[in-house]
């Protein structure tokens, strides 16, 4: 029987390598996590300094997601072309020296302006970094291997809610510290340049096979040296179709596309619709600004949980099954945050919405690489995001005039309503679990 390199990869057991490309590219998306969250804190620190009006604020809010909607796009086009680590390296460097810059904002204009180019890099750097862990991670535990990727973003919103609790209440240029805190990715981006591989199924579809089999044989090696034993199991057989695919709208792809972007579309806008305002809608509720930041960062450590759980399922349930259920919770936890009116109800029933939300981000980032060949995976999962990021445009947009038209049980019941659409596509999606990943 002749293995391919991808079959070989798919074989191999767990090793030191793959935990230190893990490692690394979840350090990476921690800080993305990190540099989102932390916008939502200087909203609510700057709508108070600066006198911003809730449209204003929303903008703010807003803004970056429009860079991220576009660097999802290029991002995604571009590792397809020029390699999953490079792109994934660029998107560090300039969104970690745009958020460094932003500290120096002497206005709302300028401040945007270095938010929106923040989301281009961000945008550009989160499904290029799903794509990479995928195409790596051996079979059996593809799923879970980028579940514990995305479970990086909770400890980088943790991160940001400690520093919004700390850091940004601490003087009123305490934003601009915080802010100052997310060039950290501009030096951490020349070591993900030099220190992770870049992916094998790029290399050989741009017929680089000696760099191919050299990675290969590295992976394969440290099982060796680790004592571990290969699968011998038989490869899976392949969806032909779907391999020879040239278009993620092409006849074999097509129906999971528009399931996969009404997910991402739907997620997008409950998450950071939410999660963008938490804190200062707690803040307009007649919470402290310390207090509002000390429910939040409460709220953020139900992320860990969710992640935890969703890496366990979506390998026990699959991925569509997981991530349905995901979503279906999310659904009923936003609808029981809309009705909480004391602080006890307000926390339990925010750690329910950070459990059930998280869980389904990673059941999404997991189910995304895995509908696509390989030649056009960072497009698929690139176009699936950057659609999402419209609705995250629009999410911190349409908060004011829902609030002042029905306050939150009607918001968290839009909300509610957008999850629920999510879970119904989610189960048209094909399983993908156990199944080798289309060349």
């Amino acid at each position: 029987m002749t293995l391919t390199r991808n079959d070989r990869l798919d074989r191999l057991p767990v090793t030191s390598k793959h935990k230190k490309l893990l490692g690394g590219s979840g350090i990476g998306w921690a800080l993305d996590a990190m540099d989102v969250g932390l916008i939502s804190f200087v909203m609510a620190a700057l709508a108070v300094q600066w006198s911003l009006s809730p449209t204003q604020t929303s903008l703010l809010g807003s803004i970056g997601f429009v860079g991220m909607a576009i660097g999802a796009s290029l991002g995604g086009l571009l590792a397809d072309k020029l390699g999953r680590r490079q792109v994934f390296a660029l998107s560090l460097l300039i969104y970690g020296i745009a958020t460094g810059a932003a500290a120096l904002s002497v206005s709302l204009g300028m401040l945007m302006v270095l938010r929106f180019l923040v989301g281009l890099g961000l945008g550009a750097e989160l499904p290029v970094a799903s794509t990479l862990i995928s195409e790596f991670s051996p079979r059996k535990v593809r799923g879970r291997m980028v579940v514990i990727l995305e479970a990086f973003w909770a400890l980088g919103w943790i991160l940001a809610a400690i520093i919004g609790t700390f850091v940004v209440t601490s003087s009123d240029n305490g934003w601009r510290w915080a802010l100052a805190l997310g060039c950290v990715p501009a030096a951490y981006a020349v070591y993900v340049r030099l220190g992770l591989p870049e992916s094998v199924r790029f290399l050989e579809k741009h017929d680089r096979h000696k760099e191919a089999e050299k990675i290969v044989e590295s992976f394969e090696r440290a099982a060796l040296d680790e004592g571990k034993t290969l699968d011998n199991t038989a490869p899976e057989v392949r969806d032909v179709e779907v391999a020879d695919s040239q278009s993620i709208w092409s006849q074999a792809l097509r129906k999971r596309t528009v399931a996969l972007w009404i997910v991402w579309f739907c997620i997008n806008l409950s998450y950071y619709g939410a999660f963008i305002w938490i804190p200062s809608l707690l803040v307009a509720d007649g919470f402290t600004l310390v207090k509002s930041f000390q429910f939040t960062l409460i709220i953020t450590l139900a992320q860990l949980p969710g992640y935890a759980v969703a890496a366990w399922l979506i390998e026990k349930w699959g991925r569509r099954s997981t991530l349905a259920t995901f979503l279906a919770g999310s659904a009923i936890s936003a609808m029981l945050y809309g009705l909480a009116d004391v602080e006890w109800q307000i926390i339990v029933a925010g750690c329910l919405l950070s459990f059930f939300n998280l869980g389904a981000w990673g059941a999404l980032y997991a189910i995304g690489p895995e509908l696509y060949p390989t030649n056009v995976r960072g497009t698929g999962t690139g176009a699936a995001a950057g659609f999402g990021r419209i609705a995250s445009i629009i999410a911190p947009l349409i908060v004011p005039p829902i609030i002042a038209f029905g306050g939150p049980i009607v918001l968290f019941a839009v909300f509610a309503a957008a999850f629920a659409i999510a879970a119904i596509a989610a189960y048209t999606l094909p399983e993908q679990k156990g199944k080798a990943l289309a060349d």
